[in-house]
């Protein structure tokens, strides 16, 4: 053996040493509750523990949702906005859509929707594949607060996904922030917005700005138009994991 293996030795026994010596694994002295089972879901089918907004047969879980088409699974834009009849905090919602396979108009007046969070804060729905608009109001973005990281769109008439994760904003009795809100949008599965922090409200013709409002809000689907679809549409309250500490 030479004289460096034995060194070597040495070093790696002295160091087993001092982990033996350490003492008992480190425990945070928190108790976590157990996490829920659930199903995950396959093939882009609804998790278990979610709640089905819209399952192709008909939007009897929106205010309003007798003025759109429903045929052939998916629901058609006509009229009005829709907006759900019960109100949600955190939670992560999946939405199929698909924008006019025939192609009128440009800019704003091409394939243009939106999801409302909380009834208020607009993550972007336009056909932007090739369609060139102000960047803070394209596909993915929220509305003239951010763009998205990339651009996503598959073609006219295809279908696409949105993942959002909302986080809502919460308030102070005076009516001051506490905490704003944040969005993470998965666009057909690719990250396109990373927990943004919202300026406050959407609006076309005013800045962003936050207006006390209830944890709990509608979701709402915009009419602009256009006749866009929607179909497997679904929602999941999040609540972070319960816990005590000795």
């Amino acid at each position: 053996m030479t004289r460096q293996t034995v060194i070597r030795f040495s070093i790696l026994l002295f160091l087993a040493a001092g982990v033996a010596i350490a003492g008992d694994e480190w425990k945070s002295g928190i108790h976590w509750a157990e996490p829920k089972v659930i199903e995950p879901g396959a093939n882009g089918s609804p998790p278990s523990d979610a709640i089905v907004l819209f399952d192709g047969k008909d939007l009897s879980q929106w205010e309003g949702g007798d003025a759109w088409i429903v045929k052939d699974g998916y629901a058609e834009v006509h009229k009005r906005d829709i907006r759900t009849k019960k109100r949600f905090g955190d939670y992560q919602l999946h939405l199929e859509f698909a924008t006019p396979a025939e192609v009128k108009g440009e800019g704003q007046g091409r394939g243009n929707s939106g999801v409302y969070l909380a009834d208020r804060y607009e993550v972007q729905i336009l056909d932007s594949f090739g369609n060139k608009t102000y960047f803070d109001g394209q596909c993915g973005s929220i509305y003239k607060q951010t763009p998205p990281m990339v651009n996503a769109c598959r073609k006219p008439g295809d279908w696409q996904t949105y993942d959002i994760l909302f986080t809502a904003p919460r308030f102070h009795p005076d009516g001051l922030v506490e905490r704003p809100g944040y969005v993470t949008l998965f666009h057909n599965g690719v990250c396109a917005l990373n927990h943004f922090e919202l300026l406050g409200s959407t609006a076309y013709d005013k800045p962003p700005s936050y207006e006390k409002h209830p944890e709990k809000m509608p979701i709402l689907l915009q009419n602009h138009g256009n006749p866009l679809r929607f179909r497997n549409i679904w929602v999941r309250e999040l609540t972070p994991p319960s816990a005590t500490k000795s």
